[in-house]
């Protein structure tokens, strides 16, 4: 059977921690969402569809063997999963009569499609060709968890934490801890990677949820992790309070007080100040003392400023009352940074502190300076700080970024000249 997972129409929901990855390389526990899929799914390399302009660079991280966006992929036996599963421990049996599973909503969630039915459908795109397949075979209304949105990324993490490890089935420790090291809670619960270092003084609480430390990871004297928490390979923890909820990708510096908080991977926050209920991107670089809202005073819900399928923008309410900052990569604050509740901070945005909450949106490549956003030095400097950044982790800015960063630049140009217009209408009012 060729296994298929395919991004949903609805991948704006997911701007700005989507703008530079298929939604199906978002996180969520220790995996990324395609990552659970192909774990409970064995078999030869996968086919991927996503956004066209996505393709170049996602072929560069895909697991070997993969397809991207090839239609002729789609001529077998097929698995086919719509990549915003939450699948943890569920699988589809491979074996079985032709199926479409649907959400109540009459989304496409998985289907079982047979090679000879798979011919007869047709392959403008993948969501013309699972329309298709909805219409001529069976399908059945079934109740799995589709992520819809990224605020509920965050909400799920800490059972998805908790799915990971038990499926992992890894546990004691392999790699290097101080004497002086405390773990409070179930010894059942916790995974030391080989390689990892635990030094003096550390606390590892256990008691509401297991805690991986990865291969290469550091953690540092004086800090606290409570489960549940993932620390992915060659992420360090500096003097940090890493409340329950948190899953941090590879080679990310935390520092101070983080809660309930994704973090992509290769980003930084050193030093003291808030994070909670808040997904950051890669390369994302947090000044000291930036500090985030995920509570109003009212305790209402929380809204944030999201694009639909029309691509028109307005404020959604998240039905949720606890909902941090979502930052795209590649963004940077300055120290002292104040980031109000259900922030929307784009892709390479540059902001600059001046005593007051931020407003809740901040365009792609845009800078906030004095109080207004403006057009900074233009996309020529920030692509000079990529270079500068990805470099001091031994990584690369590809070609193939280049021209993906170029091509969201001009796609994102709308929305950006509306915020600096209104921005600079203050400014002369002043």
């Amino acid at each position: 059977m060729k296994l298929v997972i395919f991004e949903s129409e609805s991948f704006y929901n997911f701007f700005p921690i989507a703008y530079l990855r298929p939604t199906f390389e978002l996180r969520c526990g220790h995996l990324k969402l395609y990552e659970k899929i192909i774990r409970n799914h064995p078999g030869p390399p996968a086919a991927f569809f996503c956004r066209h302009y996505l393709a170049e660079t996602f072929a560069l991280r895909a697991p070997a063997g993969s397809t991207i966006n090839d239609p002729v992929s789609l001529d077998d036996n097929l698995l086919v999963f719509n990549g915003q599963l939450l699948v943890n421990d569920w699988m589809l049996e491979s074996a079985g009569e032709e199926e479409v599973g649907l959400s109540e909503r009459g989304e496409v969630l998985y289907a079982r499609i047979k090679r000879s039915s798979a011919a007869g459908l047709p392959k403008d795109s993948i969501h013309v060709f699972l329309r298709a397949a909805a219409e001529r075979l069976p399908s059945r209304k079934v109740d799995l968890t589709l992520i819809r949105n990224q605020w509920e990324l965050i909400q799920h993490n800490s059972r998805a934490i908790v799915s990971d490890f038990e499926l992992a089935g890894k546990r004691g420790v392999e790699g290097w801890v101080h004497d002086t090291t405390a773990l409070y809670g179930p010894t059942g619960r916790l995974y030391i990677a080989r390689e990892a270092e635990v030094q003096p003084g550390v606390v590892i609480d256990t008691r509401g949820g297991p805690v991986t430390i990865e291969s290469g990871s550091v953690i540092f004297p004086q800090s606290r992790i409570e489960g549940p928490c993932y620390l992915g390979p060659g992420t360090q923890i500096f003097r940090g309070h890493i409340r329950e909820g948190c899953s941090f990708g590879p080679v990310c510096r935390v520092g101070g007080e983080v809660e309930e908080s994704i973090i992509q991977g290769y980003s930084n926050k050193y030093h003291d100040g808030f994070l909670g209920h808040a997904y950051l991107g890669e390369w994302v670089n947090l000044g000291a003392m930036t500090t985030n809202s995920d509570l109003k005073n009212d305790y209402n819900t929380v809204e944030m400023y999201m694009q639909d399928a029309s691509g028109k923008w307005s404020f959604v309410n998240t039905g949720d009352s606890k909902v941090g900052c979502f930052i795209g990569d590649h963004t940077k604050t300055s120290i002292g940074t104040l980031l109000n509740t259900g922030s929307h901070i784009g892709v390479m945005t540059l902001l600059m502190a001046d005593g007051r909450v931020l407003p809740k949106f901040i365009p792609s490549f845009s800078w906030f300076l004095e109080g207004a956003i403006t057009g900074g030095f233009g996309l020529g400097k920030l692509l000079e700080t990529a270079v500068a950044a990805t470099g001091r982790r031994s990584r690369e800015l590809t070609a193939a970024d280049r021209r993906l960063l170029e091509y969201l630049y001009e796609l994102t140009k709308p929305e950006r000249s509306r915020a600096i217009k209104k921005d600079r209408k203050k400014l002369l009012k002043k």
